[in-house]
């Protein structure tokens, strides 16, 4: 969950360690809120461990005189939120953990918060007025223990436990309390079998798969109830993975229809080969979806699903899309900055934004797992 920051200049005097009295403004994409520190400094400082409307003193963790912002956590809260609560984890918090955003805050407050960044980001990136509302997953009621998959980190000292934010100092953990207790390491090993809606998937230890229990079942029904896949209707499943959405649409277009997986990884790639092996009509393509799509398959698909790493499909993948002509898109994004950018590029082409749906996949993080759904709009539309 943590980035590691790119090596900075620095311009002018640190300001790292200077305190501020300041009232919190709105959240923004990234798990902090925005902070606005008046003259002589007028500085944003984007600050963690904050709620919009308190007022606190917070202490800057990066920045210099030169730079355009700062970043702070807040020490002290001097009039608190009515959506603040303890922390049930005693390394949340300023200078500890950096894997969780939002410990502070009651759930369904994250999920408010959550929803908020996917509204603003839809509005500056895209241009759209639109509601979010950020659902739970079912089997969620603390927005603990949901982790199935956890990448520790070691210290030279031979120390287990996570690291803080925007570093590589390693904070002790003995206990990940977002962890499920049997959560394992991904190691070579045995092939992992995985079962969503009654059918089973092969899945490397150390490949990708959804880490919250809840989430591929949810995200596989909300996939096929928003595009409603017809018999005989073509589909075509970009980042594929092992073929979870794939799969299933398939079995609704029926045995003799035409379903296309592109996914670069050669073992995820593989294992979708046999996860589809009942349906005589799928194609498995090891490559990057933009070079495949730049080579193959250009032909006309009904249905496109497009799963992209967190920066988003981008322009080129989007454009091979619209040239060939869907009449639904399902987007599945982990970004709402990168959704919002890419929906600005299929609106280019006549695709608007029809539905939106958001999930809690990632409780007590920042994180917001997206569904959207993108038609085309004008005469030739279905």
């Amino acid at each position: 969950m943590n980035r590691r920051p790119r090596p900075r200049k620095e311009r002018g005097h640190s300001r790292v360690g200077d305190r501020f009295e300041a009232v919190v403004g709105p959240v923004a994409h990234g798990g902090h809120c925005i902070v606005r520190l008046p003259a002589p400094e007028s500085r944003v400082v984007f600050t963690r461990h904050a709620l919009p409307g308190e007022r606190v003193v917070v202490e800057i963790t990066e920045g210099t005189d030169g730079d355009r912002f700062w970043r702070g956590d807040v020490v002290s809260v001097l009039d608190d939120s009515p959506d603040r609560v303890a922390a049930p984890c005693a390394v949340a918090g300023p200078g500890l953990c950096g894997g969780c955003d939002f410990q502070h805050v009651t759930l369904p407050s994250q999920r408010a918060l959550k929803a908020a960044v996917v509204s603003e980001q839809l509005r500056r990136l895209a241009g759209l007025e639109l509601a979010v509302e950020v659902e739970a997953v079912p089997g969620d009621e603390d927005g603990l223990r949901w982790r199935t998959r956890m990448q520790w980190a070691t210290a030279s000292t031979g120390l287990r436990g996570l690291r803080a934010h925007r570093s590589r100092r390693v904070v002790p953990v003995d206990d990940c309390l977002i962890a499920q207790i049997s959560a394992r390491e991904p190691t070579p090993g045995p092939v992992i079998v995985e079962t969503v809606l009654g059918v089973d998937f092969l899945v490397e230890p150390d490949g990708f798969w959804q880490v919250h229990p809840g989430a591929p079942a949810v995200l596989v029904s909300t996939v096929l109830s928003l595009l409603s896949p017809q018999p005989g209707e073509r589909v075509l499943d970009l980042y594929a993975g092992v073929g979870l959405f794939a799969r299933f649409l398939a079995d609704a277009v029926g045995p003799a229809a035409r379903v296309v997986m592109i996914e670069g990884d050669r073992k995820a790639s593989q294992h979708a080969t046999e996860n589809l092996a009942s349906h005589a009509g799928a194609v498995v393509e090891c490559g990057s979806v933009d070079r495949v799509l730049a080579a193959a398959y250009d032909e006309t698909f009904d249905l496109v699903v497009l799963d992209p790493p967190r920066e988003g499909a981008k322009r080129t993948v989007v454009e091979q899309v619209v040239a060939r002509a869907p009449r639904a898109v399902a987007y599945v994004a982990c970004d709402p900055a990168a959704l919002a950018r890419d929906v600005a590029i299929f609106a280019e082409h006549g695709y608007r934004l029809e539905t939106i749906r958001a999930f809690d996949l990632f409780p007590m993080t920042h994180h917001v797992e997206c569904v959207a759904l993108l038609t085309r709009s004008g005469p030739d539309a279905n």
